[in-house]
């Protein structure tokens, strides 16, 4: 794999661009905003409501167009956006799978193949079973698991990836055989909640914030068992108890960002990385982010690639205790 050049962030010039963007560079075509899974997920969401607030906000002049390209737990688009070298109208959602599905040996490239962006926003994990489910709360669930190990939970990214990780950690902190866990992939978080309520899996581990709109439908089947934060969440998750209040010692933080094709120019990225953080600052970010239970946790392009380099750390020596690191990682 390659290895990432370390960005030098250019300083800002004199020139001024829409809503007060300054930077040598400016979209001169639309820009393709690629969720790496089918609609319905995290990633969708933050792409779809990223580039709604842009264009609301009339912060850039070119559209950001919201592009799904499902498979392999995000490898299918990373392999296409990896030829895009030096492209400055490509950008594409990212998460620790970015990290966890190459480590897994199921991604030729990881996070060093990419130009990173900008780190947006954190989000949890929850549990959600079918609103007829016999499982009451968490311990329930993990019962279950303990009685029948074939119970399966359902997830929409790779095995080895972010949602198999947190229902891994979250059993083996509960002080199950979390190399057990019959974990099945789907392409999405929308696959994988139509395979719950088809009653394929008995559950589902998937973000907080794919989770809102679930639960906010006036018609919707599903409850949360709970959620991966230290503290209870606002909104449509408030009466949703923690992990922790469950008695499990267990919490797991899904950060979300944006990143681009390798070799992205410098007054793109410093255009780019300037943008999303006027985003953050709008009143309309605010209202959609607390509508989807996330935590603002903006880093620029260079903290934010030095933050994707302890993840990889850390996430090689959980994968490790857990028996999923492949050996040649």
């Amino acid at each position: 794999m390659s290895m990432r050049t370390p960005i030098t962030l250019l300083a800002a010039t004199s020139l001024t661009l829409t809503a007060g963007v300054a930077s040598a560079f400016e979209p001169s075509e639309s820009v393709e905003f690629i969720a790496p899974a089918n609609p319905g997920g995290g990633w969708d969401t933050l792409v779809r409501t990223s580039s709604r607030v842009i264009q609301e906000e009339g912060l850039a002049d070119e559209e950001f167009a919201p592009i799904n390209t499902p498979g392999g737990g995000g490898a299918v688009a990373w392999s296409q956006i990896a030829k895009r070298e030096g492209d400055a109208h490509t950008l594409f959602a990212t998460s620790p799978p970015i990290i966890l599905v190459p480590l897994t040996e199921s991604s030729r490239y990881d996070h060093n193949d990419f130009t990173p962006i900008a780190r947006l926003s954190t989000d949890y994990a929850t549990v959600l079973v079918a609103d007829d489910s016999d499982y009451e709360d968490i311990n329930d669930l993990l019962d279950a698991m303990e009685e029948d190990p074939g119970l399966s939970v359902g997830g929409g990214s790779a095995p080895g990836s972010m949602d198999h990780i947190a229902m891994a950690g979250l059993a083996d902190a509960a002080g199950l055989d979390a190399s057990s866990v019959n974990y099945v992939p789907f392409s999405g978080g929308g696959d994988a909640m139509t395979n719950l309520m088809g009653g394929h899996v008995e559950a589902v581990v998937t973000g907080a914030g794919e989770a809102v709109g679930q639960i906010e439908d006036d018609d919707s089947d599903v409850r949360a068992l709970g959620v991966s934060s230290s503290d209870r969440l606002g909104g449509s998750l408030g009466d949703v108890a923690t992990f922790e209040e469950q008695g499990v010692d267990y919490t797991f933080d899904i950060w979300r960002g944006v990143m681009g094709p390798p070799d992205m120019p410098e007054d793109a990225v410093t255009y780019y990385q300037d943008l999303f953080k006027e985003m953050l600052e709008t009143d309309r970010w605010a209202e959609e982010r607390d509508k989807l239970g996330w935590i603002d946790a903006y880093q620029g392009s260079e903290e934010f690639g030095e933050f994707l380099d302890s993840q990889a750390d850390e996430f090689s020596g959980i994968l490790g205790e857990l028996g999923l690191l492949d050996e040649e990682s």
